[in-house]
């Protein structure tokens, strides 16, 4: 059963297309089947930089690790630190850490997380939100000054997530920790 708002959208002076109804339907976060988006917005280092991780899992298996921000509390000494000290980090395939976040932050952050580049995992920036929003595990935060990530952990074999680690309030840093996701 599912509740629309009356048709008084333009009354409002917002375009119907800003105003979503409300419905009892679940929202369809991504799930074990999905295909990896096909998304030409992300970036590794630099803006001149462009990755397509649909592409980037075309021909191998592994990880990828969303999180809500770059040099978060959680997010910088508990999540992305779990898979980097993780003795089964090398046997993961590739890794990518993702987050809605400029370039230059996501390169700085690897630079600190990761100084001598030696853990092989890929620190990419989505800052328009598209590859999460494809996703579907996009939320508001106001303390971020707009679309986030929520916490999530897909292990991708053959282009496709084989598994899906999504925190159940977006932010918390269980399900999707490398002891559970790696074993």
């Amino acid at each position: 059963m599912s509740f629309r708002a009356p048709l008084r959208r333009v009354a409002l002076g917002r375009p119907a297309a800003a105003i979503r109804s409300f419905h009892s339907t679940p929202r369809a976060f991504v799930k074990v089947g999905d295909k990896v988006p096909e998304v030409d917005s992300l970036m590794e280092n630099s803006p001149g930089n462009k990755i397509n991780l649909a592409e980037e899992f075309k021909s191998s298996n592994g990880y990828i690790i969303g999180v809500p921000g770059a040099f978060t509390g959680t997010c910088s000494s508990l999540h992305v630190p779990s898979y980097i000290n993780h003795p089964n980090l090398k046997k993961a395939g590739q890794v990518f850490v993702v987050s809605v976040n400029d370039p230059f932050v996501m390169k700085a952050w690897a630079e600190q997380l990761d100084p001598a580049a030696e853990t092989g995992i890929r620190f990419i920036a989505d800052p328009s939100a598209e590859f999460t929003k494809a996703l579907d595990i996009d939320f508001e935060a106001a303390v971020f000054g707009g679309p986030r990530s929520k916490r999530y952990a897909l292990k991708i074999e053959d282009g496709k997530v084989t598994e899906a680690h999504i925190e159940p309030d977006g932010t918390g840093a269980d399900v999707s920790m490398a002891e559970k996701v790696l074993g």
